[in-house]
């Protein structure tokens, strides 16, 4: 799936079930929420904090997919093509960073 693509299954999920898209500051305050549970999970599964068993039941992929969805509509509601987005973020990292990871010791 292209990321266009993605974009407009979210847009016509907001149309047929979500009313209307909420504002781009409360989307801000739900990706971040979002952000937090993926970090929650990060730390008690891969880092050391223990897993509560609560914790034990979430899904990481799932937690990741309401990161993406939130990022697509903050996206889709500021008119952002991320497609283009992505391209030109990549061409600017690689002109950036072509030899600088390269010849990281810390890398090695």
């Amino acid at each position: 799936m292209e990321i266009s693509e993605a974009q407009k299954l979210v847009d016509d999920w907001i149309k047929k079930y979500g009313v209307r898209y909420y504002n781009e500051l409360t989307n801000m305050a739900i990706l971040t929420e979002e952000v937090g549970e993926v970090a929650r999970i990060m730390a008690r599964r891969y880092g050391e904090q223990s897993e509560k068993e609560s914790d034990k039941q979430k899904k990481l992929d799932d937690e990741i997919a309401d990161v993406l969805f939130v990022l697509i509509c903050i996206a889709n509601q500021t008119g952002i093509n991320l497609d283009e987005a992505l391209r030109k973020n990549l061409e600017k990292k690689t002109d950036r960073d072509s030899e600088r990871h390269l010849n990281n010791e810390k890398l090695k």
